[in-house]
């Protein structure tokens, strides 16, 4: 701060032009009472003489002569200090005026300094405090600083260091304008102009409004500049991962999620933590490797298969880029290449011919072991060499007129005759063909020499031979003529036959891909038949019946759920060959998987009087857990089906980045030349427990399917008559999101709320509303039921009356759908309902819409003892 103030000072000096004549003044007063004390002491003196002389008579009439001078003298004198007087008091009187408007005056600067909205403080040439005005003393209303009229500059510019009052100091680039943030968070902005007689002037202007007006368009432009930031990251197909200074993830877009596995997540938390939940590894510009290098960018191979590649960039201002590339097939492609490299040398290099390629300088790029061994070059030797450092002289004088040739665009072909390692003189023939680009420009030759010594020898004898074979060779090519003739006719015939299977088996593809997406899309309509039932037989079981109809319900609720299962299996299948199940990839506890399937399976398999060993495991894995149930119980039952007596185990293997979990079991095992065929659709073992289902032949294949989809490896041993092993891995995770459990005791309070509640189903279905109130009434509902929207709005007084729970399914007619049935009704509400889905899909798509709009999901053919639960703790979330 340039300098501080204190309250304007009352009393200042007048203008230079009025002190002047004032001082004028004075003197001359002054001098007029100097002028009159010394005439009083002369006519003192002249009257001590007349009347000392008085004595003296002789000298009576000079005396008094001299009195009367003297007496004119002193009237003189008297009259000229009277003038005088008068003068002094005239100039008293403007002296007074002009006081009197100086006053005004200054007391006029002063309002004019008090009424203007800046602080202002007056400087001399000294640079010492004349005038200010209370917004400057205010500044320093809580310091002990006391500033007045005299305080120089420098002291104010201590007082302000010292006491805090200055936070910050921004200065402009011609130093015209300096800015202080004070203690009180107010910007101040000072200018400074100098007075004529070499004062100062300062003005201190409250823009804390301008700056926060002017922070807030910087910080709306920030954010704009922020938002398309991300959509332009959001857009690139690389991973982006930005990270501040101090280490936290500001910055990241879809695609890094996806590469890293990384559910969506919060900003500004640590990046080194973001990674701990991705198999990825951390990368940073500090990364080291095992010689203490610094590593830029890495490559890894994720579980799936696929190979990422992640670079780090740092930031000029700290912090620093990470990208993350999906190189599979750039990765595969270059493997391809060498593999083909590889391949070509090693298939050139067995070749019995001298293959190589020189560029367009003549350099060779290319040569096989051949062509080295002919010329006497180690492996690789020749590589990088000019022709004319490989050969003589005289010998690329022979081949320069063809080289030049072939390297204008000619395919030539010519005989050499060169000597060998023996000193042998062979005849070689060269073959020069062009390398062209798709422009046309030749860039290099393709080399190929083949040693035909051997055929210039036999070239004679066969010419000899070919006079005598000349008439049998017509005799031949006769006889080859007519057997040709008849090969071609029997390839016309077999490319007939050919084409006619290739259309049969495109229709049978057609067919098959036609059933499956159809079986896969009526899933709905073949469950809901099935639903109804199972819902009135539900609603059978709990009431009180004699025990030989009980028993009867009992056994056609089972079949029901034989029915059942045979159809979700079909289903599922067709689900799996039409790709419409997608997995919902999310870390969990595998604990709150197999505890669950332990308890269901020991109770099967105490059925069948077998045993079922678990050894529990607390890891965190990532899968789909409805995905991963489905193989698991697949897998038990099938080890139950096939194990006539013994044992079953459950239980876990660790490995470095996935867990193994592994059904064993003491069945009848497999044959080494069937373990190929057991995921095979329609493919069943040999049962030797009498009176049990043989199944569809469809568990092994879902397992499969299902586990393509998920991307985990399924692994099979089996030894005839001993057992067999099925084991999925499953990868990894380093956390999981916690789990939320419930006591017995609030359980079964929301299962007694259910007694006295009214609810509303809404389905298209007669039979499903029928079955649906029967079961719901016996619970102590009250139900109202309608097969569309319109119809329950007759009914419950468009939508108005009193109601605690909606039920409603997801596909309703004429192409309207439960999510917009739900919405229409809370729209029309004070208070939106609660409200339960029911449906026969099962994509994912569906299921992140559930969660988001806060619905409850539950998929066909409802169980009785889910959707109790799942009413009352709906229930008890309105309450």
């Amino acid at each position: 701060m340039a300098c501080t103030s204190t309250r304007p000072s009352l009393e200042s000096p007048l203008d230079a032009p009025q002190a002047l004549q004032i001082a004028q003044l004075q003197v001359q007063l002054a001098a007029l009472q100097s002028d009159n004390h010394k005439l009083q002491r002369i006519n003192a003196a002249l009257i001590e003489r007349v009347e000392s002389s008085a004595s003296r008579g002789d000298d009576s009439y000079a005396a008094f002569q001299h009195s009367v001078v003297l007496a004119e003298q002193v009237r003189e004198r008297t009259d000229a200090l009277n003038q005088a007087m008068a003068e002094l008091k005239a100039s008293n009187q403007l002296l007074s005026d002009a006081r009197l408007r100086a006053e005004t005056a200054h007391q006029h600067l002063i309002d004019a300094i008090e009424s203007i909205s800046d602080a202002f403080v007056l400087f001399d040439k000294d640079q010492r405090i004349v005038l200010f005005n209370s917004r400057f003393k205010s500044f320093w209303a809580k310091s002990r600083a006391r500033i007045g009229s005299g305080t120089r500059l420098a002291e104010i510019k201590r007082l302000a260091e010292s006491t805090g009052l200055i936070v910050e100091e921004h200065r402009s680039r011609g130093d015209e304008h300096t800015l202080y943030r004070l203690h009180n968070g107010r910007w101040v902005q000072v200018s400074e102009r100098p007075t004529r007689e070499g004062g100062l002037v300062i003005l201190y202007t409250d823009i804390t409004e301008v700056k926060i007006s002017e922070t807030m368009r910087r910080e709306q432009a920030l954010a704009q500049k922020s938002r398309l930031l991300q959509r332009a990251v959001d857009n690139l197909s690389q991973g982006v991962a930005m990270v501040n200074a101090e280490g936290a993830l500001e910055l990241w877009n879809h695609r890094f999620l996806e590469l890293s596995g990384l559910a969506p997540i919060e900003a500004h938390r640590p990046f080194a933590e973001v990674m701990e939940d991705s198999e990825l590894q951390l990368l940073t510009p500090d990364s080291r490797d095992a010689r203490g290098r610094q590593i830029q960018e890495l490559e890894q191979r994720l579980f799936d298969g696929r190979m990422l590649e992640v670079r780090t960039h740092p930031l000029p201002a700290g912090g620093f880029v990470n990208t993350f590339t999906d190189i599979t097939e750039r990765y595969r492609h270059a493997e391809a290449i060498g593999e083909s490299e590889r391949w070509i040398r090693l298939i050139t290099d067995h070749v019995p011919a001298l293959i190589a390629y020189l560029n367009a300088d003549l350099v060779y790029e290319f040569t096989n072991k051949v062509y080295e061994e002919w010329y006497h070059w180690p492996r690789s030797g020749m590589l990088g060499q000019n022709l004319r450092e490989v050969h003589s002289e005289e010998h690329c004088r022979r081949l320069a007129p063809y080289a030049e040739r072939a390297l204008s665009g000619e395919s030539v072909t010519f005989e050499v005759a060169e000597t060998n390692m023996n000193g042998q003189e062979r005849y070689m023939l060269r073959s020069y063909v062009p390398n062209r680009q798709a422009n046309g420009e030749v860039v290099g030759i393709f080399v190929l020499i083949r040693d035909i010594s051997e055929r210039r020898r036999t070239a004679e004898a066969l010419h000899q031979a070919y006079q005598n074979l000349e008439q049998r060779v017509r005799e031949r090519t006769s006889e080859l003529t007519s057997l040709n003739n008849q090969l071609h006719r029997e390839i016309d015939e077999r490319s007939q036959v050919e084409l006619r299977l290739r259309e049969a088996k495109r229709e049978a593809e057609q067919a098959n891909l036609s059933k499956t997406k159809f079986l896969a899309a009526v899933s709905h309509d073949l469950l809901q038949p099935l639903n109804a039932a199972r819902l009135f037989t539900s609603a059978l079981l709990e009431r009180c019946e004699p025990s030989s109809s009980q028993g009867l319900v009992r056994n056609i609720s089972n079949s029901l759920e034989d029915v059942e299962n045979l159809l979700g299996t079909l289903v599922d299948i067709s689900k799996l060959d039409a790709g419409v199940i997608r997995p919902d990839i999310a870390p969990f506890a595998v604990s709150e998987l197999l505890d669950n399937l332990a308890t269901e399976f020991r109770q099967a398999a105490g059925s069948e009087g077998l045993s079922l060993h678990f050894v529990p495991c607390s890891a965190l894995v990532r899968s789909d857990v409805q995905l991963l149930a489905r193989i698991l119980r697949n897998l038990l039952s099938n080890a139950i089906r096939y194990t006539p007596s013994g044992h079953i185990l459950l239980g876990c293997r660790r490995h470095r980045q996935s867990l193994s979990i592994e059904v064993w079991d003491t069945g009848i095992g497999i044959a080494e030349d069937k373990l190929g065929e057991i995921f095979q659709e329609f493919k069943r073992g040999d049962l030797q427990r009498p009176n049990q289902d043989r199944g569809l032949g469809l568990g092994l294949a879902i397992v499969d399917k299902i586990a393509q989809i998920l991307g985990h490896r399924i692994h099979v041993t089996s030894t005839l008559g001993k057992g067999s092993r099925f084991a999925i891995e499953v990868p990894r995770a380093k956390r999981a999101p916690k789990a939320c459990a419930e006591s017995q005791d609030r359980s079964e309070r929301l299962l007694e709320r259910l007694h006295g509640s009214r609810v509303w189903v809404l389905d298209n279905d007669a039979a499903i509303c029928a079955g649906m109130r029967t079961l719901l009434e016996g619970w102590g509902c009250q139900v109202v039921t309608a097969l569309s929207e319109e119809d329950l709005a007759r009914q419950v007084d468009n939508f108005h009356a009193d109601v605690d729970l909606l039920i409603a399914d997801y596909h309703l007619d004429n192409g309207h759908n439960g999510v917009d049935a739900v919405a229409a009704i809370n729209a029309r509400r004070g208070t939106p309902l609660p409200a339960l889905m029911i449906t026969a899909n099962y994509s994912n798509e569906l299921k992140q819409q559930m969660r988001e709009l806060g619905h409850t999901l539950m998929h066909k053919p409802v169980r009785p003892m889910k959707l109790k639960t799942a009413m009352s703790h709906l229930l008890e979330r309105g309450l």
